[in-house]
């Protein structure tokens, strides 16, 4: 039966994409329809240890990510232990109801067993919002950023309760992972040597599995929490982000297992089925929830709308504290059923919600700026920017040689737009006019204010996606000033001139053409010194020898 379940799994998947949804929900699916043709959970001890796997590499991944100092932003941190306070008020006395009400599968539970439930139904799943974020461009806007802060703080209480449920003391060997810290810079030296592909794929896994869980669980410590800490440890290296895209894969893979392990343990009866839609009639809770919390940090409405959508469906990591939980026999099987359809219906709901949130946001908005606090956050007001003729988006090398070579020429009537926020610090230092914002996300252009005296801008962004991006939006705007683009392909400069795109510099091209006058120059440099007349020598010198 193994090539059924691999062809099963790989069909369930396929139709699942087909209609916009992630695949974990055809993952789903084939857990349940290989349930149909006799295949259990219990008969397949390896693919539940490739599940265990996938949640490890996951925690590992979510810490090549995390930015501790995102962290600590009161929109972030508090937002997200309030809604989790504000999920467990919310949902543990609407359960209990519904128990009274006679819904069978909640009649008995006690107040821990509905304590859980209600833990596990105030995550939001990191898969859609990341996927939702990647599709709209919309990774480094605000209200992505603070999505993503709040998903990888859901992600560390998971990850708490995971170590909790252990149960087990740790033993006092434990203390020497405090140690980990000093070993940073001989794990740095080996991360450094270890170069690119198969070796770098291979030190990521020794560093997730063997010194993060391994080594965590010799000592009493639940695996997935080392997995997570190793990671933090090693996301301030240059090539963190490397790693996390070379393991990618063999993460969403041995996550397919996990899945399957979750659809395998039994099909949802009508009742389950029941059961999963009232549950997801109270997802729109959790979005009200967050639209308030993420105002009262003085974020702006359209911020917070769009980030409380993002956030607006149940978590797989929901299926891992249910999981955890039925495996302990503190909550009975059927729930990991239950919760599993209520996830998949959650993702078929915020799917139209999320592409259809800005035109929610425009129909509303005289409401929803009603809840908007007063100064707004610093990085949601208003993107003062003067009245520069010259405005050039992107601050990387090219951008601030192009800031440089203007300024020679139009001192003071230049301005640069630069989303990182370390860059922005040092151009200023370094005496150019420069202002945080990112030109590929909707929100910078709809809090940028108009310049009227602009005549040119400069699309100096690494990326082709974003140049083009912006020259919609410019074009939304009715700007009628000249638009230049740098490109790496001919591709992405025939795109941008059909866009509208007045000049484009194709960057390899161009150092190409650069590179041979230097070489020129230098020639006929040497050949000019090779000609001028030799003086004398001195009387005792040694002669200079020829070529």
């Amino acid at each position: 039966m193994e090539p059924a379940i691999l062809i099963i799994t790989l069909l369930c998947g396929m139709l699942v994409s087909r209609i916009g949804l992630p695949p974990l929900i055809g993952y789903l699916g084939a857990g349940f329809v290989l349930f149909m043709f006799g295949i259990e959970d219990a008969s397949l001890p390896l693919l539940q240890q490739l599940a265990d796997l996938g949640v490890t590499l996951l925690l590992f991944a979510i810490g090549l990510k995390l930015d501790l100092k995102s962290l600590f932003k009161a929109e972030v941190w508090a937002s997200s232990s309030l809604h989790v306070i504000g999920s467990l008020l919310f949902f543990v006395p609407i359960l209990k109801l519904l128990g009274v009400l006679g819904i069978e599968q909640l009649t008995d539970l006690g107040i821990n067993q509905l304590l859980l439930i209600s833990f596990a139904l105030s995550f939001s799943s990191t898969v859609f919002a990341v996927k939702a974020l990647e599709d709209s461009g919309d990774m480094q806007s605000l209200y992505g950023r603070v999505a993503i802060g709040i998903l990888i703080m859901q992600d560390i209480f998971a990850v708490l309760f995971l170590t909790i449920s252990k149960g087990a003391v740790p033993s006092v060997w434990a203390l020497g992972l405090l140690l980990l810290p000093f070993a940073k810079p001989l794990i740095y030296k080996v991360f450094d040597k270890v170069g690119h592909g198969e070796m770098l794929v291979l030190f990521g896994l020794v560093m997730a599995l063997v010194v993060g869980a391994w080594l965590f669980e010799t000592v009493g410590l639940k695996p997935d929490l080392g997995a997570l800490i190793i990671g933090i440890l090693l996301a301030g290296h240059a090539k963190a982000s490397e790693l996390a895209k070379s393991i990618y894969y063999f993460k969403e893979l041995f996550l397919v297992a996990f899945f399957l392990t979750i659809g395998l343990n039994g099909l949802p009866t009508w009742a389950d089925v029941g059961l999963a839609a009232i549950l997801v009639a109270l997802v729109p809770f959790k979005v009200m929830l967050f639209l308030y919390l993420l105002t009262r940090f003085r974020l702006r409405s359209r911020t917070s709308l769009l980030a409380s959508f993002n956030l607006g469906n149940y978590s797989e990591f929901g299926l891992i504290v249910a999981a955890v939980a039925a495996h302990k026999g503190w909550l009975a099987p059927e729930w990991l059923i239950i919760i599993a359809v209520a996830l998949s219906l959650s993702f078929l709901l915020a799917a139209p919600f999320n592409a259809n949130v800005s035109k929610l946001y425009q129909k509303f908005q005289p409401y929803l700026t009603k809840l908007e606090r007063h100064p707004l956050h610093p990085e949601d007001r208003q993107i003062r920017i003067g009245k520069p003729r010259f405005l050039i988006l992107g601050m990387g090398r090219i951008g601030s040689g192009a800031f440089d070579e203007l300024r020679l020429r139009y001192s003071g009537e230049i301005l640069g737009i630069e989303h990182k926020q370390e860059l922005v610090d040092f151009h200023r230092s370094a005496g150019r006019n420069v202002v945080q914002g990112d030109a590929g996300d909707t929100d910078f252009w709809e809090k940028l204010e108009k310049a009227p005296q602009l005549e040119l801008v400069l699309l100096a962004m690494p990326h082709h996606v974003g140049n083009l991006f912006a020259v919609q939006q410019l074009k939304r705007l009715n700007y009628e000033g000249k638009i230049s683009a740098i490109v790496q392909y001919a591709e992405d400069a025939e795109a941008l001139r059909e866009s509208g795109v007045d000049s484009v510099y194709n960057l390899y091209e161009a150092a190409g053409a650069g590179f041979v006058d230097h070489v020129i120059a230098e020639l006929l440099e040497t050949a000019a010194h090779s000609n001028e007349p030799q003086t004398a020598e001195k009387p005792g010198s040694v002669p200079k020898a020829s070529c």
